[in-house]
């Protein structure tokens, strides 16, 4: 007999099953700093966004709020992506008049690319909510 060298199937079987296992306890764990991510990056826009009507109100808008995300992306206060109101798996819309503006993110997909509603206004305060769209009345952030 020659002297074969090379893996059984047996040890070949038992590394993908350990390779399994590995990826089954990773997976949600991935999942779960995405959504971390995500929430980060709409806390962050949200203050971008305060910061941007503050800046719209002092300069360009006589003291008026920006309307929408669209003015502040024309104005070069937010960028291009923002500005669409997609960003980081989170939705962001703006309402603004002369005194007071709304600004909301929620997630595209609640649960997997994040769990919580964030909410501010012209306080700066940030809000959030884990059942539903984050208001005036939700917890402070």
């Amino acid at each position: 007999m020659t002297n074969q060298k090379g893996f059984s199937l047996i040890e070949l079987l038992i590394v993908v099953a350990i390779i399994g296992i590995i990826a089954a306890i990773a997976v949600p764990n991935l999942l779960q700093s995405k959504a971390a991510a995500n929430e980060a990056s709409a806390i962050s826009s949200l203050r971008n966004i305060v910061t941007s009507q503050i800046t719209y109100s002092t300069t360009t808008g006589g003291g008026s709020y920006a309307a929408s995300l669209t003015i502040l992306s024309a104005q070069k206060l937010i960028d291009s992506v923002l500005g669409a109101g997609v960003k980081a798996g989170y939705t962001f819309s703006v309402t603004g008049t002369s005194t007071t503006f709304i600004s909301t993110a929620s997630p595209t997909t609640p649960g997997s690319s994040g769990t919580r509603y964030f909410f501010t206004d012209e306080s700066g305060v940030l809000r959030y909510s884990t059942t539903a769209a984050a208001t005036a009345a939700s917890t402070p952030l």
